[in-house]
């Protein structure tokens, strides 16, 4: 199969799952988007220096705040070694709404792999606020400075 072929066929099988969902399609509201950011000075999660992360994520969110979707970061940081250490989140969304400014949140649970050796972590908490323009993200009850996109877009529609 191309890849095309692959990709067209895991849209409409993503598709095929949101409209069995019994909501209006006008109401519902979809996030989509690849982009990069960077972090305010001083910004740190579980012992990691964070200076930018890398976005993916793709999901829908129905008018009564049930959502389908993958969100993938990697937060680029330095560990207290001062060596380069990504952290990776792959969350699975479930809920999420659509602020009248813009933005959307959205929340469910992840893997998270802090990337010093340790084993992965599964069904972490996490909740991200996006724009078109930034990321404030929580993990596991720590919020994460706002970070503010610098390449890449992402469309909230």
């Amino acid at each position: 199969m191309t890849r095309l072929g692959f990709v067209i066929t895991a849209i409409l099988g993503l598709t095929s799952l949101v409209a069995q969902t019994p909501v209006a399609a006008q109401s519902n509201v979809s996030v989509t988007g690849a982009a990069e950011g960077s972090f305010p000075n001083g910004a740190t999660f579980s012992g990691v220096t964070l200076r930018g992360l890398e976005l993916g994520q793709g999901l829908f969110i129905a008018p009564n705040g049930s959502a389908i979707g993958q969100f993938h970061a990697v937060l680029r940081g330095t560990s207290l070694l001062g060596l380069a250490q990504d952290v990776i989140v792959e969350g699975e969304v479930t809920v999420g709404s659509a602020a009248g400014n813009g933005s959307v949140t959205f929340s469910g649970t992840a893997t998270l792999t802090i990337g010093d050796g340790t084993p992965p972590v599964p069904n972490v908490p996490f909740a991200a606020t996006v724009s078109t323009s930034s990321l404030a993200l929580v993990l596991s009850g720590t919020s994460l400075p706002t970070a503010t996109f610098t390449a890449g877009s992402v469309t909230i529609q």
